[in-house]
């Protein structure tokens, strides 16, 4: 492959469809919670991440990790529903949580609505956080919006002397996750969104790389703070399919991870020992052709392989965005920066997408093509 180019226009588009009414009364991502049988690697990668364990659950073998407004917990738990997800998946995202205005209306309404509800084990003078049944088995969660005590105040006991910003690197928001879903199940997954959440589409993308493809529709909450692309492979050589066999079945694909100065927060993670995606030269070769106007030093984001996206020429804004190396089993991290872009990057995806093909024919998970030798 000699070039990175902008995904072809003709491959995505916008869905513009109108807001639904927040009948869940959505508001944002409240936690993403993880498990592996080595949990002290986890912990040891939440930290150079800039997260601090800053909670312990009062009955439960679960810590919380924070920074920003980013919650992530570790389930060390040997039995239940983690245990089991654990045992299939290995390292994973076992659960994610949605504030909500009413946890127990939710669960009533997500129910009413075909929702399979999820039972677990409550100790005593613990909260009963209502859940539904998720992507690949995972728990969803709805939690009660903050106004008061929270659930980390009620059911955590907290690390004596730490503070969130104890390691901060500059994270504040998870921006949106993906899944990765089986061949013929995008259409399923959008709709249990749509008809449990009131999430729209609010776009599609339709990507080929050199060897592979895939399909990708973004799905938003009505709060516009719930964001998750739903990925499904085009052929059975595609990443998608490879997470899929790797993770054994369908799961959180990457999570977005927002910052307000992109070069400072990635320096500070490489400095941690983070390790990145890498995308060849070209790409950056081509940037001010490609994006005119975007204003920013292209060598120092040839030096950091940050990649950048928008339409800063027609009011569209910019986005600043780089992705990790696999770190939870097949689950990466994308850190982005928002500059007055809603998109995911989309002129970027096919960059990214032969950038990891790139890395599938070094693994030799398949052949090399005259482009890509």
């Amino acid at each position: 492959m000699n070039d990175l180019t902008p995904i072809d226009t003709k491959q995505s588009h916008g869905v513009q469809k109108a807001p639904a009414v927040n009948h869940m009364g959505l508001d944002g991502f409240e936690f993403v919670e993880f498990t592996s049988s080595e949990p002290e690697a986890l912990a040891d990668l939440f930290t150079k991440m800039g997260f601090t364990h800053v909670g312990t659950h009062r009955s439960k073998n679960v810590r919380r990790y924070a920074q920003g407004d980013i919650n992530f917990l570790l389930n060390m738990e040997p039995v239940g529903q983690v245990a089991d997800f654990r045992g299939k998946h290995g390292p994973s995202a076992n659960a994610m949580a949605f504030r909500v205005a009413d946890a127990n209306a939710a669960l009533k309404l997500a129910v009413e609505r075909g929702a399979t509800p999820v039972e677990g084990r409550v100790g005593p003078m613990e909260l009963n956080i209502p859940a539904i049944e998720g992507i690949g088995g995972a728990n969803l969660y709805l939690v009660d919006k903050r106004g008061g005590a929270t659930i980390y105040d009620i059911d955590f006991e907290p690390v004596p002397g730490a503070t969130v910003a104890d390691h901060d690197v500059g994270l504040h928001t998870l921006d949106h996750l993906t899944h990765n879903l089986q061949r013929g199940r995008m259409a399923y997954w959008g709709d249990y969104y749509e008809r449990i959440f009131d999430f729209r589409e609010i776009r599609y993308f339709d990507i080929e790389g050199q060897s592979t493809g895939l399909f990708s529709k973004a799905m938003t909450a009505p709060d516009d703070k719930i964001r998750i692309p739903l990925n499904e492979s085009q052929d059975e050589h595609s990443q998608i399919e490879e997470f899929i066999r790797d993770y054994k079945g369908e799961g959180i694909q990457h999570l977005a991870l927002a910052t307000d100065d992109i070069f400072a927060t990635v320096d500070k993670l490489r400095a941690n020992g983070i390790r990145f995606q890498d995308s060849p030269d070209s790409y950056f070769d081509m940037i001010d052709a490609r994006l005119p106007g975007h204003g920013h030093d292209v060598e120092e984001m040839r030096k950091r392989r940050i990649l950048i996206d928008g339409a800063p020429e027609t009011g569209g804004g910019l986005l600043l965005q780089i992705f990790t190396e696999n770190m939870v089993g097949p689950i990466f991290f994308e850190i982005i920066q928002r500059k007055g872009n809603d998109g995911f990057g989309e002129g970027n995806f096919k960059a990214l997408f032969e950038s990891l093909e790139l890395d599938q024919v070094r693994r030799g998970v398949i052949p090399a093509t005259k482009e890509s030798a």
